[in-house]
This record gives C-alpha cells, sequence and structure tokens, in this order.
C-alpha cells in the first residue's frame, strides 16, 4: 500500500529540523552552521542567505564524519538489520535495554533512537544545502554543486529508509509545518541536483583528493537512485534507468575507476583505483566493535566484543565452514586467521610499540574470524577466564540454547574490513567504491534482459573465487553480499532483491515475510511535531 500524504511539486519547501528538535547528539553527529544568517521567527527580515557559503559546505562534508563513521544510526539501521550483522549481549555489555537485538530481531518499533537519529541528521543534511543553494545565498559553481550533492543524498537516504521527506523553504517561518514529498515528487529532485553536481563538480580522478565527491561520485549517486527508483515507486524496474545505469558506471570506468587486486588492500589508507569518495572519518569503530577485549591490547586496550555475523552469512563464501585459518584455502573476501604477528618490515607504515620487532595488530585476522586466534608471538589467545580464545558460529546462553542474551565472550564469528595493523584509527572510511558500481551495472544488465555473468565473473576471478555458470538475481545478490559486507548497502540491497523480509537467525516470527518491514516507522515525535508526516503502514 502507497503512504498517503500532503505534498507539493518543486523545490518550495525544505525542512530545518533542528528548528524543530534539540535531541541527543553523538560525537561528531553535532552540525555546527557558522555564518548562516538564517532570522528566526518574529524576525521582519527572514531568512537573508549563507554569508560565507564554502565555509558552510565544508561543514556539512564534516558531519558526515559522525552520520557515516558512527557503529550506531545508519550504520546500525543498514547492516544490524540484517542477516549480516547482530549484536549478542554478553553479560552486562551491549544489552542497552534491547536496543540492538530489536533491530537485527526486526522487533521494533517508532521509538527507536536511531530512527529519530537517521530521520533527524539526514534531513538537517539536506535542509543545510539548501540554504546553500537558496538565491539569497551568493555561491560559486562548484559550492552549489557540492550543496546540490548534499541535498540529494540527504535526501536519498530519508527516501530508502523512510519513503517521506520533510521538506521547509529557508524563507518560510518555521512556527509553520514542513511539508511532505512522496517518492514520486522527490526523486527528480533528487536526479536534478546529481545532473547539477555532475556537470559542475570537479573531475577528481583516482588517488586523488576525493575525501570530497568529484563528478564521479555524484554519477555513482546517481546510478544507485535509479537502480533503487522502481523500489521507492512501488513499480517494475525500467529499461531507460537501467540503461542509463550503465552509462554512469561505464562514464565512471572512463574517468580511471576499476577494480584493483588485493581485497583487503583496499581498505587501508593508501588511495587507489577502486575508492571513488571516502569519509575521512577514523575507522575505529569498524575495527573494535567486534573484537575480543584481549585483541591487540597494544593498540586500543582490546577490542569491545559485541558485533559480529551469522553463520549463514559466512557460509555464503568458498572455503572450509568450519575454520578459516591462514592457508586453509578460504576464497579471498572471507579473509583469515594468522597464526601469529607479521615482522614489522611486512607492514608499511606499521608499529611496533613493543619493540619485539613485530608489527602491531598484525596477530589480528581480515574478514571473518572464526575458530582460534592467535597472539603476536603465536601463542594461543585466551579469553579472561584463561581459556583459549576461540570464536564459534553459535550465539547462545550459559545453558548452551540458542539465544541473543546471555552470551558468552565467544560467541559469533566476527568481522574485519579496516585491518589494526595499518592503525587503529585512521581517518579513511570507504562510502563509495568502483566493485559497488561494477556490480550495479550487472545488476542494471541483468534486470533489463541482458547478462550478468561476465561482470559478476570478472570480479569473481580477481577475489580468487570460483567464476558461475551463470547469474541470476540470486547470484548477484549473494555478490554483493561476498564484496560490501559491512559497508552501509546490505539492507538497501536485500530490499531491492525482495529479501529483507527473509527468515534468519533469531528475526521474530511475525516479521518473516512482512512486507512492512521494508520501511521503518515515522519517529513518533516527528509526528507530533509536524502533522502533515502520515505513519508508515503497518505501525
Amino acid at each position: 500500500m502507497k503512504t498517503q500524504m500532503k505534498k507539493i511539486s518543486g523545490w518550495g519547501q525544505i525542512l530545518c529540523l533542528t528548528a524543530l528538535f534539540g535531541m541527543y547528539s553523538c560525537t561528531d553527529l553535532e552540525v555546527e552552521t557558522p555564518d548562516s544568517v538564517v532570522v528566526n521567527q518574529g524576525d521582519e527580515a527572514g531568512f537573508q542567505g549563507i554569508s560565507d557559503p564554502s565555509s558552510f559546505v565544508e561543514n556539512s562534508f564534516n558531519s558526515l564524519r559522525g552520520l557515516i563513521g558512527d557503529q550506531a544510526n545508519l550504520f546500525a539501521l543498514s547492516e544490524v538489520t540484517t542477516d549480516a550483522a547482530l549484536i549478542p549481549t554478553r553479560g552486562g555489555d551491549w544489552g542497552d535495554n534491547g536496543l540492538w537485538r530489536q533491530l537485527h530481531q526486526h522487533n521494533w518499533n517508532s521509538e527507536h533512537q536511531f530512527f529519530l537519529n537517521v530521520f533527524r541528521d539526514w534531513n538537517n543534511l539536506h535542509f543545510q544545502a539548501t540554504q546553500v543553494l537558496d538565491p539569497l545565498t551568493d555561491a560559486d559553481a562548484e559550492t552549489k554543486a557540492n550543496a546540490s550533492f548534499l541535498r540529494a543524498l540527504g535526501m536519498f537516504v530519508v527516501v530508502d529508509n523512510f519513503r517521506q521527506v520533510p521538506v521547509r523553504d529557508p524563507n518560510t517561518d518555521d512556527t509553520v509545518a514542513p511539508e511532505v514529498l512522496l517518492p514520486s515528487d522527490v526523486l527528480p529532485m533528487i536526479v536534478s541536483d546529481l545532473e547539477f553536481a555532475i556537470t559542475n563538480l570537479p573531475n577528481i580522478n583516482p588517488g586523488g583528493n576525493n575525501v570530497r565527491p568529484g563528478k564521479s561520485a555524484a554519477r555513482y549517486l546517481l546510478a544507485k537512485v535509479l537502480l533503487n527508483k522502481h523500489v521507492y515507486l512501488e513499480t517494475t524496474p525500467d529499461n531507460a534507468d537501467m540503461n542509463r545505469v550503465v552509462s554512469l558506471v561505464d562514464a565512471i570506468q572512463a574517468d580511471g575507476y576499476g577494480l584493483v587486486d588485493g581485497y583487503f588492500d583496499i581498505f587501508k589508507q593508501d588511495l587507489d583505483n577502486e575508492t571513488i569518495w571516502f569519509i575521512d572519518t577514523a575507522v575505529g569503530n569498524r575495527i573494535w566493535n567486534g573484537l575480543h577485549y584481549n585483541s591487540a591490547p597494544v593498540i586500543a586496550g582490546g577490542g569491545w566484543n559485541g558485533f559480529a555475523t551469522l553463520s549463514e552469512y559466512f557460509d555464503l563464501f568458498e572455503g572450509n565452514p568450519d575454520i578459516n585459518v591462514e592457508g586453509s584455502g578460504q576464497e579471498e573476501r572471507r579473509g583469515f586467521v594468522p597464526t601469529a604477528g607479521l615482522p614489522i618490515g611486512a607492514v608499511p607504515g606499521g608499529s611496533d610499540a613493543n619493540d619485539n620487532g613485530i608489527a602491531d595488530g598484525s596477530e589480528i585476522g581480515n574478514g571473518f574470524l572464526l575458530g582460534q586466534q592467535y597472539n603476536e608471538d603465536g601463542s594461543l589467545t585466551l579469553d579472561r577466564q584463561g581459556a583459549p580464545l576461540k570464536f564459534t558460529r553459535e550465539f547462545v546462553d550459559g545453558n548452551g540454547a540458542q539465544s541473543l542474551i546471555n552470551n558468552g565472550e565467544e560467541t559469533g564469528i566476527r568481522v574485519i574490513k579496516y585491518n589494526p595493523r595499518f592503525g587503529g584509527f585512521t581517518n579513511h572510511e570507504i562510502f563509495f567504491r568502483y566493485s559497488d558500481a561494477h556490480l550495479m551495472k550487472a545488476e542494471a544488465l541483468l534486470r533489463s534482459g541482458g547478462d550478468a555473468t561476465p561482470l559478476v565473473n570478472e570480479l569473481r576471478i580477481l577475489r580468487d573465487a570460483s567464476p558461475l555458470g551463470s547469474v541470476t538475481a540470486q547470484e548477484l545478490i549473494d555478490e554483493r553480499g561476498r564484496e560490501l559486507y559491512m559497508e552501509l548497502w546490505r539492507r538497501n540491497d536485500l530490499v531491492r532483491f525482495s529479501q529483507y523480509t527473509k527468515d534468519w537467525e533469531f528475526k521474530v516470527q511475525n516479521a518473516i515475510d512482512n512486507p512492512i518491514r521494508n520501511v521503518f516507522p515515522i519517529p513518533l515525535s516527528q509526528l507530533v511535531a509536524n502533522p502533515n508526516l502520515v505513519q508508515n503502514p503497518g505501525y
């Protein structure tokens, strides 16, 4: 059922959520807006534009450090609500009144804090951009292009997760409730913004200063929007949109981006031909949230022992299903567990705080960590009770029963892409990369009646995986899962392939095959504050 609500056409109204709510924010999520001359209600002058639009846009980009780098909020909605990630409660750790368990089990309600944070923060991002794009702001073409990109990105995140985008014109009195756009109204605006960005952003070549988006990043985002368009409009894929996705990816490749060998090297701080756009935020959350308390204590005092993945996700990859110790024949992307650390000379740029010739953190594996873990010197890593630390496939309580509560220290396969051997908190989290674009092109071909097999096999061969005889929709969603795990796209992919409501371990029964869960609820406080919002069906 399509949600019915008030709507407007054009760029008439853009929401200022900060005027409505002064809610809690995590570090890096607070958005400062220097040099804004937005005038509050009661001042006859009204909005007069942004006095320093370049600095204003720079600050908006800086806010992405928290919006993307956080382990909660958008990351949690994108990954923890899927088959790729879950966080069991271990003793008193990671309980948080069920905050994490509700997401993985699809047992949430409209008052979940992460829904509010995502709804507020990403709407705030597109409103900031609209202030820069207002005629009263004197901005140059590149600054406007950056603002157009940010506005498109903010609106894309909101429509993808909630299907409703509240909007407000900066010149409108903030006592007036923001209007609300349906996907059919907001998608043309997103496309228009990205077309403008493609024309006016600089052409940033691979290995360049792609901490800010260039033309290729705008093309990537436009391809992502067009690939998902039929989901938001509740229609079937349009061949013209799919053809455009192919041409956009071809243009990205023509800019010099492409597939690169060495999967885990992509996630080092070094620039490469894969990385279209990265966020200069610390990757520590991605490293430490799953590692055990006794993992790599030299770098960060150990891990936080929370995040893990399901065994069924691990089994998407080629290799021994029971162990992935180095040399046991796993496909590259599944990774391996090293049985000792590496000499400091084998880890360029690595540190050696112990002065023992071993690179700090090099005893930590890549990809999925299962089974016995090892220390730098090759001895067994122990848990806090002194027993050998062996990560298990199962999530069980103290009685051995399957459970997401009362788990021990060792339950769950751990996941790591940004390795601590290259720095425990380096500022380099990839957001857009070429392998995703490559698979988007394959999907667009498949959805328009073409053959995705050659493109998928090109990637698989590069990743040391066996080529497939043919590629169907199931093979393609599985391939996206193998290539892009923990990169904020799993929910988006599963929804598009009609698999977000499938059964997986610990999902509550009434959420299985329940299409209501494909869209998150509008946060209750937002419904109260804005009567133009309508709660999504089923909540």
